[in-house]
């Protein structure tokens, strides 16, 4: 190293706490700008042992579960900020939510299947093809109140999957009725659809399609299918979740918060290079967790969640 390339490797070290705390004093007045954030709260970093964070779900009591999904892991974070291993061999599970027994239904892309985890981990596979054909990888679901799964099936190649390309044409979003065996191709005119989510009231359901960067609002009809597709906001998401006045949550880079009007309320900036997903948790559902790559992070919030 010449003289002058170690002055500027030690000039480069110096600045290192300088950007640091910009970037925090950034945030934080970043952060204190959107209204449904917490006054003076700032996004808190739980843990950095993951590889990439994905599919975070809350329960009655506040505790979330959340996947690593390349380690084939499923993590609960508890009400107490306890962190531990839920399950091991999960089928490479990436998108949960859990259902009103308290069964975690996955999508575990091992084998490109949808799954409900027991509380005590028992498995039952609830779908596992498309008329007889593969699905390409199920991504993100939701669960609505009749018990139905709303589910995308964009395609990732996986380097676990012997398949180098997808069974099935194109990449679709569909519904498994309750009690069903088949599910139903509910939006088959979507580039790669992926973050998904529903109103409490199951009338409404929000799809984002990440590689057009746009996420669109439906119409739920009473049979399940999907009516008058509006272009909601010109972003897409990896994930998405909605607070109890309605406010949609987009991921990527940060967090991006839109009121019922689609309007843009800010974007909550997250130290990490992506943000997969996001949910509301905690015993009061007032805490924002975020799962962001090899890191996962809380946020204290004025509004509650609605999962």
């Amino acid at each position: 190293m010449t003289t002058s390339e170690f002055s500027r490797f030690w000039a480069t070290l110096l600045l290192i706490p300088f950007l640091t705390t910009c970037f925090h004093q950034l945030a934080a007045q970043s952060v204190d700008s959107i209204h449904v954030v917490a006054p003076g709260a700032s996004v808190r970093k739980i843990s950095s042992q993951f590889t990439f964070t994905e599919g975070p779900t809350v329960d009655k009591k506040g505790n979330i579960y959340f996947t690593d999904q390349p380690n084939d892991k499923i993590w609960k974070y508890d009400t107490d900020g306890k962190l531990a291993v839920f399950m091991d061999k999960t089928g490479r599970s990436n998108g949960l939510y859990i259902d009103k027994k308290g069964n975690l239904l996955a999508c575990a892309d091992e084998k490109d299947e949808l799954w409900s985890i027991s509380p005590d981990k028992k498995v039952t596979v609830l779908l596992s093809n498309f008329k007889g054909q593969r699905f390409n990888g199920p991504n993100d679901l939701w669960l609505d109140p009749k018990g139905g799964i709303y589910f995308t099936d964009p395609y990732y190649q996986r380097d676990y999957w012997e398949r180098k390309k997808p069974d099935l044409d194109g990449q679709k979003v569909y519904y498994l009725p309750k009690g069903a065996n088949e599910a139903v191709v509910v939006d088959g005119d979507l580039m790669q659809p992926n973050g998904i989510v529903g109103t409490p009231d199951g009338k409404y359901l929000f799809v984002a399609d990440i590689r057009a960067n746009k996420t669109y609002k439906y119409q739920i009809n009473p049979d399940g299918s999907l009516a008058q597709r509006q272009l909601y906001v010109s972003q897409g998401s990896d994930g998405m979740t909605l607070d109890s006045q309605g406010n949609l949550y987009l991921s990527g880079r940060g967090v991006t918060v839109y009121d019922t009007s689609a309007k843009k309320l800010g974007t909550i900036p997250v130290p990490s290079g992506w943000v997969g997903n996001l949910c509301f948790g905690g015993k009061d559902r007032q805490t924002l967790f975020i799962t962001a790559s090899e890191s996962v992070y809380t946020l204290q919030m004025r509004v509650k969640g609605i999962e």
